[in-house]
């Protein structure tokens, strides 16, 4: 398979993975820390009027489910990946943090967690699936 093709492969597959790593987490967060009473979380306009009901608990799981659904789509992209195992581990990062971004100004969410999702939750992610795909590959 032409490489160009195979690192295009690597990255949209490491977006799918990754995103159903994330929405698994967050389907799963609910039963774990069910949302305040009263919070409709079903819906963009449920969640902005209810923000400031959300205490510091309530953010665990997005950020687990941001960071995992990062390391996972970033590790399967680098795994794939022909040549550089940076570069696609990197896109994938890149473009789930534009959806963290997104997040941020869509929804009213503390300063102090919007700073460590973007922070914490894309690029670390990717540079460690990076190393882990590297370990992996020289374990065969």
């Amino acid at each position: 398979m032409n490489p160009t093709l195979r690192n295009i492969l690597a990255v949209v597959t490491g977006l799918i993975v990754g995103s159903v790593v994330n929405m698994g987490i967050i389907m799963l967060s609910g039963s774990v820390i069910p949302p305040p009473p009263g919070v409709d979380n079903t819906t963009l306009e449920g969640l902005k009027a209810s923000m400031h009901l959300f205490e510091p608990r309530h953010f665990i799981f997005p950020f687990v489910a941001h960071a995992l659904g990062t390391l996972v789509g970033a590790f399967i992209a680098a795994l794939m990946a022909v040549g550089s195992k940076l570069k696609p581990a990197m896109i994938v990062a890149i473009l789930f943090m534009l959806g963290g971004i997104a997040n941020v100004f869509m929804l009213p969410s503390p300063v102090w967690f919007s700073i460590l999702d973007v922070a914490g939750a894309y690029i670390p992610m990717a540079l460690l699936a990076v190393k882990l795909a590297a370990k992996k590959q020289n374990v065969k």
